[in-house]
């Protein structure tokens, strides 16, 4: 297939929507699939209001319009609701292009986090974008739930992956800090919800890896923390696997590929039973779940490394794209078939 995807999440961006698009179009092109990826480095760009690392196009239209024509593609998938993904959206509309969408982020939480924006309304605002695609791709079975409660049609699972290649136990980098070493990684901004971890008391050390619009205001505070920056490949892998449990406050993630990547470097988990991580983790195998962090994390420095390694190579990217493959066979032009999409419950 020609496939077209569209995003506005991008490089220089370092999250799990960037990481799942890039890992997919390199599994999709292996397949034997021609691939254009739009992106704001298309075009002239602003940054984003309270987050400027993340870079807003600006008049996309004319640009898609040409580019898109020019391809040709079988298949379009829309995986952000940014301005590229609403100036694609317009252009598969006009001409009557069944599409694809994705639900990458729990938007409305996140802005209400920032704004005094009522969640609903930006459920329906969500609602209504995502309306027109034949199927809206979702990361968990949790989250199909919670977005069929808010009226949602038309959802298909697609879940992540981990590449252990490149995440694997091997060579643990040496840290000289005090044991356990307690250990977050990932984008350091409000909707994380790191405090509630570096407000623990806590035998050991804590880390942080990652940078965000929160990273100097977090290190101010919490002095006794050591922040590390971003790390990124093997290097990461490295400095993950040199820790003894892995700690994920976040309470609106929609999956948490860092929880997968953790436990593929043989890091068992803490975090709270919600959806994410009731998702991702293997409650008592390669984490464990608790209203109460602390608990979560005693519980989880008691799990098996190597079970971690084992639940986590459980999931690859050529199983993900495989899925996103079969989403886009069902509109794809050059099979000039267009039923909708059915949800896959398939289990974990």
């Amino acid at each position: 297939m020609r496939i077209a995807i569209v995003t506005d999440a991008w490089e220089p961006q370092v999250n799990g929507v960037v990481r799942t698009l890039q890992m997919t179009a390199c599994r999709l092109e292996e397949g034997g699939h021609d691939v254009l990826i739009i992106t704001p480095h298309a075009f002239p760009t602003i940054p984003c209001p309270t987050y400027p690392e993340i870079r807003l196009a600006l008049f996309p239209a004319t640009k898609i319009t040409n580019m898109l024509d020019t391809f040709g593609p079988d298949a379009v998938h829309i995986a952000t609701e940014g301005p590229l993904g609403h100036a694609a959206r317009r252009y598969v509309r006009r001409r009557a292009y069944p599409f694809t969408t994705a639900f990458h982020t729990q938007f409305p939480e996140y802005l209400r986090l920032r704004a005094p924006v009522p969640i609903g309304f930006s459920y329906a605002y969500l609602r209504l974008f995502h309306a027109s695609a034949k199927c809206t791709m979702v990361p968990t079975s949790s989250q199909i739930a919670k977005l069929e409660a808010r009226g949602f049609k038309r959802l298909g699972l697609w879940r992540r992956g981990v590449d252990s290649d490149v995440f694997h136990p091997g060579d643990p980098i040496e840290l000289s800090l005090p044991r356990p070493m307690h250990l977050y990684m990932g984008r350091v901004a409000v909707e994380k919800n790191i405090g509630a971890f570096l407000d623990l008391s806590l035998k050991g050390s804590k880390v942080v890896i990652g940078d965000g619009p929160d990273l100097e205001r977090l290190r101010t505070r919490y002095q006794d923390t050591h922040f590390l920056g971003a790390k990124f490949g093997r290097e990461l892998a490295r400095h993950i696997s040199a820790a003894d449990v892995f700690v994920f406050p976040s309470l609106t993630d929609t999956f948490g590929l860092v929880m997968l990547e953790a436990m593929a470097c043989g890091v068992p988990v803490a975090a709270y039973p919600v959806q994410g991580p009731l998702d991702v983790v293997d409650h008592g195998r390669s984490g464990f779940l608790d209203d109460d962090l602390s608990r979560a994390i005693v519980g989880a420095l008691n799990l098996q490394r190597a079970d971690c390694v084992a639940y986590a190579r459980q999931f690859t990217w050529q199983r993900c794209t495989a899925e996103f493959v079969s989403h886009l066979a069902l509109i794809s032009r050059s099979t000039q078939r267009q039923p909708t999409c059915t949800r896959k419950l398939t289990p974990r």
